[in-house]
């Protein structure tokens, strides 16, 4: 046997290895870029009478800090339950057309902002934010928002802001009933219900700070004028030392050539 085909009797089964991990590889994309520390499941995914694969991504109980920025993009159900994300990213999940349900449950994000659910407004159908510490979101946060929402046990601070995206949930109706005020621009209203604040909490805020320029405008005349009594007062003050101290000097006398001067015209 020659030293060629001993190379080629040791290679051939080496090559056909790697261009099975290559085909492997091509036909199973999504499956090699699911997230660390979570589990991928492919299932049949009907939508408009055409055959679509999706992928089941289960990152539940991961200990994220962070949600993933690798998702795959056939991503049809995401579950982030019970880690420790803090913040959704504006956009993060851009990209991902099939995406259905969104699980951030159990979480301990603070805020949401305007582009927290960009590129997913039209195909999400369920979102769950409940027991999460969300105490803000920007106004226009749900404005395009199709899915059924759950935001119940947050410690919501019931603002302008807040009234304005409730207004925006109009489809989500009994999500927004279960919106407690923790706290609130109003204070009889904490604890209870958002939908029971019946002020228009805009009005309420524009009124507040129309009421704090006043009182503000107000503070400085008062510094200036109290500045401009002070500084005549003490101009005052000054001019009457002086005043005095002239009045306090000797008086000048005489010299005897003016006095002979004087005698000698008369």
């Amino acid at each position: 046997m020659t030293l060629l085909d001993v190379w080629l009797s040791r290679s051939l089964p080496m090559w056909l290895l790697l261009q099975s991990l290559v085909l492997m590889a091509l036909c199973f994309p999504s499956a090699s870029m699911c997230p660390k520390g979570c589990v991928c499941q492919r299932f049949d995914l009907h939508h408009l009478h055409l055959h679509h694969q999706g992928l089941n991504v289960n990152c539940s109980q991961s200990r994220l800090k962070e949600i993933p920025g690798d998702l795959p993009v056939d991503t049809v159900v995401l579950r982030l339950d019970r880690n420790h994300i803090a913040a959704v990213p504006d956009r993060i999940f851009r990209g991902l057309a099939l995406l259905r349900e969104l699980n951030l449950s159990y979480n301990a994000v603070e805020t949401l902002g305007e582009g927290a659910f960009s590129g997913v407004e039209a195909t999400l159908q369920a979102l769950d934010l409940s027991h999460n510490r969300i105490a803000s979101v920007h106004k226009d946060a749900f404005a395009r928002l199709k899915a059924r929402v759950v935001v119940d046990d947050n410690p919501w601070h019931c603002d302008c802001a807040l009234q304005q995206a409730i207004g925006g949930m109009a489809h989500n109706h009994e999500a927004a009933a279960r919106v407690l005020c923790r706290s609130s621009e109003l204070l009889d209203q904490e604890g209870r219900p958002f939908l029971a604040v019946d002020t228009d909490l805009c009005n309420l805020a524009k009124r507040t700070t129309d009421y704090a320029m006043l009182v503000t405008m107000f503070g400085w005349f008062a510094m200036v004028i109290s500045y401009v009594v002070y500084y005549v007062r003490q101009n005052q003050e000054d001019a009457r030392r002086h005043l005095e101290y002239l009045k306090s000097l000797p008086s000048k006398p005489k010299k005897p050539d003016e006095a002979d001067d004087i005698s000698t015209v008369v």
